[in-house]
């Protein structure tokens, strides 16, 4: 049987500096973690917390108050995504903030200041949108978040939106809304071509709720509140599809699925209310303000589960009928794994908001 000597004086000792890479890299720019309280989430329909992170990065000359004004790019999360998930680190990888501020230091780009942008929901996100199932998103970005960081950031009034998923979604669909707000923006697989990316999962959830949850919306979710482990094959599928009927398709008292559960028919008159919502059919009736764009970037992997790279296409040829500049790069890739090129979306739009 082995045994332990105590009292053996040992080398370890604690120290005041960070641990260094590939735990922790440290920042030529600055990083904030605020948290703010909104008005206009106070009465959201769901319940959820009004009080919300937000975060922003501050590229090196702003952090040091040598950058004079500078252009903003808000950064949109992708659907079940809360805002901390750009700070988690894959293995052999730097975080999202540490490819932004690596860019940033080797001076590959002008000066700016990103911000991070929460609007999860307790069903998974918002899609960025404003909607009487969920709450008005859309205005808690351009009305409060947009106001704030103006206020508080030396910002030169030229802002772009990004994002993945639905927050490329986000960031098509607030540009064309809201061009007062952004005059840039960036869409890496963004949710487009509806008939593409969210059909084929209709019978998948009609048939799960039939299997699994005595084909019933409210079984479903009172066994999802106990679910501990949440495990997405069982429960993702059905709880996406329900978040974005809340968002496309709310109705008085729940949000209107656009199909029936018991047979997985598609109801006609409720998927017309999400395709009013598809960045393809959306695009013609905003032609002006997309025209108005200093710049348009679109990227998705050619691989994408979701056939996202279809919707880009689709919304790529929306604008080149209207004669709208952009570029769509269609990279070697699936859905996931691709934050290694959002920094250089982000230069892209910083360049042009100059």
């Amino acid at each position: 049987m082995g045994h332990y000597t105590f009292g053996v004086s040992v080398a370890l000792q604690e120290i005041d500096d960070p641990v260094g890479p590939p735990w922790e890299r440290p920042l030529a720019g600055r990083f904030e973690r605020l948290a703010v309280e909104s008005e206009l989430l106070r009465a959201n329909p769901l319940g959820d917390p009004s009080r919300r992170p937000l975060y922003v990065y501050l590229s090196p000359g702003v952090a040091e108050e040598r950058a004079g004004r500078v252009p903003v790019v808000y950064l949109l999360q992708g659907y079940s995504n809360q805002l901390d998930t750009w700070l988690a680190r894959k293995p052999f990888e730097p975080t999202t903030v540490e490819r932004l501020d690596a860019m940033f230091a080797a001076d590959e780009s002008q000066e700016a200041i990103v911000v991070f942008v929460d609007a999860w929901t307790s069903l998974g996100g918002s899609q960025f949108i404003n909607s009487s199932g969920t709450g008005p998103y859309m205005d808690y970005l351009c009305d409060e978040i947009v106001p704030f960081v103006d206020e508080r950031y030396p910002t030169s009034g030229h802002r772009g939106v990004a994002g993945h998923s639905s927050g490329g979604f986000g960031a098509m669909v607030s540009a064309m809304i809201r061009p007062d707000a952004f005059s840039a923006f960036a869409s890496h697989a963004g949710d487009a071509l509806f008939e593409c990316c969210y059909l084929r999962d209709f019978p998948v959830v009609a048939r799960t709720l039939r299997d699994q949850f005595d084909g019933s919306v409210e079984v479903f979710f009172e066994r999802l509140r106990d679910a501990d482990p949440f495990e997405f094959r069982r429960y993702g599928t059905v709880l996406s599809v329900y978040a974005m009927a809340a968002a496309y398709s709310p109705g008085p008292e729940r949000p209107e699925l656009p199909f029936d559960i018991e047979t997985g028919r598609l109801l006609l008159d409720v998927w017309e209310r999400w395709l009013q919502w598809d960045p393809v059919r959306m695009a013609p009736g905003y032609a002006e303000a997309l025209q108005g764009m200093r710049r348009i970037y679109l990227d998705a992997g050619r691989r994408d589960e979701y056939f996202l790279d279809l919707g880009a296409q689709a919304f790529s040829a929306e604008l080149s009928q209207m004669g709208v500049e952009h570029t769509l790069e269609l990279f070697d890739g699936a859905h996931g794994g691709i934050a290694y090129r959002y920094p250089g979306a982000i230069r892209e739009l910083v360049l042009a908001l100059y």
